[in-house]
């Protein structure tokens, strides 16, 4: 069984959580602090983009030359990575963990592109401004438990996530992609089925299943969930009930669309409008995640 960075670092007796924000979908933000440690990370679970917000400059990674880090410097550990870390000196960091399959959908999302053509490589001690300023921005949501400045900062940085040269194979093409997305909006509030979208690609359920999975990097029935989601959030910025809301989106009930929407924003639907009400953070993007 894989296990995250943050299951490495909770391992270790020197490095301390001050701070986690839970952002559903499998997505946390967690600010950790750490001295006088060796850390060594073996085939991870998930994504991590790390940040160092104060010091750094006594921490070294052991395999990868010797070079020490700094403050502001960015590291990212895509799944599968390996790695050993020598710590001599205080230092603060933020780290963002996503799993695979939610930081790929949300790459073909935003992109309007296949998922596959997110290839991410591991960095270590970089100066990526693209990167840095989200995640000091999630930093500071952590600090301050501000899931909307939270959303925003994450999906800020898949933006600026570049798509690599990869040749895909398979899969499904953008404009049967388009005609799904376009029919799933259309029949948001009615029960949608497998054969239905399979039939707009004029394939097997079978054939469809796969193939959406390989251009979506999620499977049908979660990418239809989070775009329920994201219509809930929308909605939920006006006076409209829950419990028409859960409707209007697809859902058999206001409690449904109370359990889906805590696990994938990490918020029940009153809690989310809540923070609405207090202006805190700025507009969402969608962020959809299995």
């Amino acid at each position: 069984m894989r296990h995250t960075v943050q299951d490495f670092l909770g391992r270790s007796r020197a490095a301390h959580a001050t701070h986690r924000l839970d952002l559903g979908g499998g997505r946390s933000v967690t600010i950790w602090e750490n001295h006088d440690d060796r850390v060594s990370y073996d085939d991870t679970s998930g994504h991590t983009f790390s940040l160092y917000l104060q010091g750094g400059t006594g921490t070294r990674r052991v395999d990868g030359g010797g070079a020490s880090g700094w403050p502001g410097a960015v590291c990212v550990m895509p799944e599968g990575h390996r790695s050993e870390w020598h710590i001599t000196r205080p230092f603060r960091f933020v780290h963002l963990h996503m799993p695979d399959a939610t930081l790929r959908a949300s790459f073909a999302r935003m992109h309007d592109c296949d998922a596959r053509l997110l290839d991410l490589h591991e960095v270590s001690y970089a100066d990526r401004p693209a990167l840095a300023g989200p995640l000091r921005q999630l930093a500071l949501a952590a600090q301050d438990g501000d899931i909307l400045l939270a959303d925003s900062a994450a999906s800020d940085l898949v933006a600026h996530l570049e798509r690599g040269r990869v040749t895909l194979r398979r899969g499904l093409a953008p404009h049967v992609l388009r005609r799904v997305d376009e029919w799933i909006a259309a029949e948001m509030e009615n029960t949608i089925r497998l054969a239905d979208l399979a039939a707009l690609a004029s394939m097997s359920e079978y054939h469809f299943h796969r193939m959406f999975r390989l251009s979506r990097g999620i499977a049908p029935h979660g990418w239809i969930t989070a775009r329920r989601i994201d219509r809930a959030r929308d909605m939920l910025r006006g006076p409209v009930p829950v419990a028409r809301i859960a409707a209007a989106c697809g859902f058999s009930s206001q409690s449904h669309l109370t359990r889906v929407f805590r696990r994938q924003t990490g918020r029940t639907p009153a809690q989310y409008r809540d923070l609405l009400g207090e202006g805190r953070g700025p507009r969402h993007v969608p962020f959809p995640s299995e």
